[in-house]
């Protein structure tokens, strides 16, 4: 039986897109994609691959607690085995985090646990970092604090602006997250006692690296 997969945008859906045109059939379907925010192209990226799509505006609710637990009724009714964050701009109650534990993914734009948060592009060139890239992670309560899965680096050169950097590191995230999804549907990945692991091993604390599609498994400690 398949993986259920639904993800979480609210944006443009480039992560998105890359997660459909890389899903493993065998392996995981993706069941819905929901938006934050009604008319983004993302939604539209979904509806063209015939996945069902959901709109549920933050806008409309008081609080953060009221939208996740509409948010969790939403996600609940698609009965998905795995929740993926895809460019997904909310801060998630931890509520919502342990409803989903060890089985809810993110992508950020650094190399964790360096620049946490917004603006990593532009804080990696401020701080003359030689490297950038991105990262993908469990989702805990801390933010994109969870345990590190999958890493890709990529050079800062000279002459790097920001949104230079941006557009590379996104080619990056294109390579990583369908990877790791693949991974957790096949029952390959899995978080246990903290930690993530594949195949039964864990992952060292700055997770896995890929680079030019292969594994650098120095990052891989002695069980």
């Amino acid at each position: 039986m398949s993986c259920r997969v639904v993800v979480l945008i609210s944006g443009s859906g480039s992560n998105l897109q890359a997660l459909m045109d890389q899903a493993d059939p065998e392996l995981c379907q993706i069941v819905a994609v929901v938006s934050n925010r009604p008319g983004v192209l993302g939604l539209e990226r979904a509806r063209r691959q015939g996945i069902e799509t959901a709109v549920l505006d933050h806008t409309g609710y008081a609080d953060r607690d009221s939208f996740d637990r509409a948010l969790v009724t939403l996600i609940d009714g698609y009965r998905p085995d795995l929740v993926i964050l895809a460019g997904f701009m909310r801060i998630l109650t931890p509520a919502f985090v342990a409803h989903y534990h060890a089985r809810l993914l993110n992508i950020h734009p650094s190399l964790l646990p360096k620049y946490k948060g917004l603006n990593t592009h532009r804080r990696a060139l401020e701080a003359g970092d030689q490297e950038h890239g991105a990262t993908v992670h469990f989702v805990t309560e801390e933010l994109d604090g969870g345990p590190l899965i999958l890493q890709s680096a990529i050079p800062i050169v000279a002459g790097d602006t920001p949104e230079a950097l941006a557009a590379r590191v996104q080619q990056r995230e294109h390579l990583l997250y369908p990877r790791v999804m693949n991974w957790f549907a096949a029952g390959r990945l899995q978080l246990h006692n903290g930690r993530a692991c594949l195949d039964g091993d864990p992952i060292g604390p700055n997770g896995l690296r890929l680079e030019n599609t292969e594994f650098d498994m120095r990052e891989m400690p002695d069980a």
